[in-house]
């Protein structure tokens, strides 16, 4: 059994004009140590599944469960808090503060203090291949590759065992998203985390070890 599990996962939304049957009966069993992709065509379901594993929206039918908990059970702002770690696109970093606050800010939102949070922010970066040429620089001083490192880092500080990534090189250069899937590789194989990515990349994907393919809303065998 997975750490993670969609059990006949379908989500349906419903807009001012139309009813859309967004994910259409997953099943799927996600493990720690390794690394997923989820891809597929725009508008297949990816980015809504990844939502529903991240305890942002709720199956419509189905469940996810976490260590055999359904997310419909749990606080889900404590399951996204301490059970799973997200990375956007984006990047999502506050851009009035450093590098190293950046990274720091979650762990301060758990309790942890000033002291300690600063050397795990450190060792972070340190793991993402950010020295301390780096800690004091605002988000704006950065390349995209980087402003993602400094994403990465900031998911790891937390005590959550699994990454959820939205399309986390689209927004970077073919160097720097080998350096990014590289990395979490690295932490799925040598770590133990469970690691899923959505991706358009499939030269990327090939290098998962399982890969999910999506077409309208479902997964295909």
């Amino acid at each position: 059994m997975g750490m993670l599990q969609a059990q006949n996962v379908h989500y349906i939304y419903q807009s001012k004009y139309q009813k859309v049957h967004a994910v259409k009966g997953i099943n799927f069993d996600f493990e720690e140590g390794k690394f997923y992709a989820i891809v597929g065509k725009s508008g297949c379901g990816k980015t809504t599944f990844l939502s529903l594993l991240a305890g942002l929206d709720l199956p419509t039918e189905g469940s996810i469960l976490y260590d055999g908990k359904s997310t419909a059970e749990r606080n889900r702002d404590e399951y996204r808090l301490r059970a799973i770690s997200l990375i956007c696109q984006s990047y999502n970093l506050f851009p009035l503060l450093t590098v190293e606050e950046n990274v720091t800010y979650p762990m301060l939102l758990r309790g942890v203090s000033q002291s300690q949070a600063e050397k795990t922010a450190r060792e972070k970066l340190k793991d993402v291949g950010l020295n301390s040429s780096y800690y004091k620089r605002l988000p704006a001083m950065l390349s995209g590759g980087e402003q993602q490192r400094v994403a990465i880092a900031r998911a790891l500080v937390s005590d959550a065992r699994i990454i959820l990534a939205d399309e986390p090189t689209g927004n970077l250069d073919t160097e720097n998203s080998e350096l990014v899937f590289s990395l979490l590789q690295r932490l799925a194989h040598e770590e133990g985390y469970c690691i899923i990515v959505v991706t358009h990349d499939l030269a990327i994907a090939d290098k998962a070890d399982e890969v999910l393919h999506l077409k309208d809303g479902a997964l295909l065998d």
